[in-house]
């Protein structure tokens, strides 16, 4: 496994955010995570990328590693990325600059170095240019690299999100509702972009989202969230047709039949 997770539990004072939570993400594949508001999607997120400290007792192994209360920048370096449900892009910079900063954990050389700008320093810039552009390329916005980020539209800015996690070279992707507040035309190419960007660079990639059109197209496996306890776990298919599901996002009061039409639609 690439990622496995135990008994991990989460409390803000007498809220149980997260309950003795287990998940194992093999490698290669794309696991949805999927709950009400509320059920502890995005601090599970937290946990594992280091941005919330476990309750003790829980224990986060990433590549053979147990990488259980190590601060953010060592996970990230580890080779966990991820993005935001909230856009965090550097408006005033560049697309092509915000993508750099992705990037600054890799950064060969020091700050001595870049101080003297010695024949090093500018070689590796251009060689790093010129991989940041690529990319820009693989997720179509490179006619935007030099432009202020501010001035993207929000597919394009979701896009460059996702841009940025991806120059951190991870091992692991975590994309926290990449499709919010997208056209349906566009949810479709950050679905067509993800599925490239996994099969061009090797990724294990796990999606929390609503749309659930993105899950159920995409994910090889779905686990189910409420109040911060696993309640389902299994292929999208299956998952559609659960009992607990169903009541978990919407209660009793529609039949199972219309439960299913609903999922089918959305």
């Amino acid at each position: 496994m690439l990622l496995e997770v135990t008994g991990l539990s989460k409390r803000f004072g007498g809220l149980v955010a997260v309950s003795k939570l287990d998940l194992s993400i093999r490698e290669g594949e794309i696991r949805g995570i999927i709950g009400p508001n509320g059920s502890g999607k995005s601090t599970l997120f937290n946990l594992i990328s280091g941005v919330y400290q476990a309750e003790p007792g829980g224990r986060i192994v990433f590549a053979g590693e147990d990488i259980t209360g190590y601060p953010s920048h060592e996970i990230a370096r580890r080779g966990i990325a991820r993005t935001f449900q909230l856009l965090r892009i550097f408006t005033q910079m560049s697309v092509l600059e915000n993508l750099l900063i992705g990037y600054h954990p890799h950064v060969r050389y020091g700050s001595a170095a870049a101080t003297l700008g010695s024949a090093s320093v500018w070689t590796e810039e251009r060689r790093l240019k010129d991989e940041m552009m690529e990319l820009l390329g693989f997720i179509g916005l490179t006619d935007y690299a030099e432009i202020p980020a501010g001035e993207l539209s929000i597919g394009q800015r979701r896009l460059l999100a996702l841009g940025r996690a991806m120059a951190m070279r991870p091992k692991l992707l975590m994309l926290d509702e990449p499709a919010a507040g997208l056209s349906p035309v566009n949810v479709d190419k950050l679905l067509s972009t993800v599925l490239a960007l996994k099969q061009r660079y090797g990724l294990t990639v796990v999606i929390i989202e609503h749309i659930l059109k993105v899950v159920m197209e995409s994910c090889d496996t779905v686990t189910v969230l409420e109040h911060g306890e696993k309640i389902a776990e299994g292929a999208p298919a299956a998952i559609k047709d659960d009992h607990r599901v169903i009541e978990a996002y919407l209660g009793k009061e529609m039949g199972d039949a219309e439960v299913r039409a609903f999922l089918k639609a959305s």
